[in-house]
């Protein structure tokens, strides 16, 4: 069981808009910092958290408690990973539109998904997850990773990348199990 619900800000994922918002900052401000960039990668983390933790109130189906836990644990250690990259280079992750836009859209996704229960929700949260770490990969594909500078952030990224896809599969099993 985790216990982390005075640690979160409250907000959750409205699927694939989040990261549309981390291409529209490449594509019209210019690439992100290495500090924006940690913001975007830990405010990603902190919303499947929340998302998690969700879930494990709501669901009493044990494949989505399962992948919810999956879910906590598994972004706690990227966001820890993230936090000490930035301590140990003296940087402070910078707040910057992205991040403002993806809580803000979050949090109405999240507002659709409390106000589902049973079944419906473990399908919607499932598909949710399928449709957010495919974002995921793809911002930090196409638009985080090619722009991060320092190399040990770069390697946590790709790292990140692989173990989003790994979530993405098994979101995606869940999704097919749910039917």
């Amino acid at each position: 069981m985790f216990h982390i619900s005075s640690l979160l800000k409250s907000s959750v994922l409205a699927a694939g808009v989040c990261f549309a918002a981390a291409t529209a900052m490449a594509q019209n401000t210019g690439k992100p910092t290495d500090p924006q960039i940690a913001d975007i990668a830990y405010t990603a983390g902190q919303i499947d958290i929340e998302q998690a933790i969700d879930a494990l109130k709501k669901t009493q189906n044990k494949a989505v408690r399962a992948y919810a836990e999956e879910m906590i644990k598994d972004h706690l250690a990227v966001n820890n990973k993230v936090l000490a990259l930035c301590d140990k280079l003296k940087v402070t992750p910078e707040s910057n539109d992205t991040s403002k836009t993806m809580y803000r859209d979050a949090a109405r996704k999240r507002e659709e998904l409390r106000a589902l229960s049973g079944t419906a929700f473990d399908k919607a949260y499932a598909e949710n997850e399928v449709a957010y770490h495919e974002a995921v990969i793809g911002a930090l594909e196409s638009t985080l990773i090619p722009a991060a500078q320092n190399a040990q952030l770069k390697s946590l990224l790709e790292t990140g990348v692989k173990l989003f896809k790994e979530h993405q599969k098994h979101a995606e099993k869940l999704v097919d199990e749910l039917k």
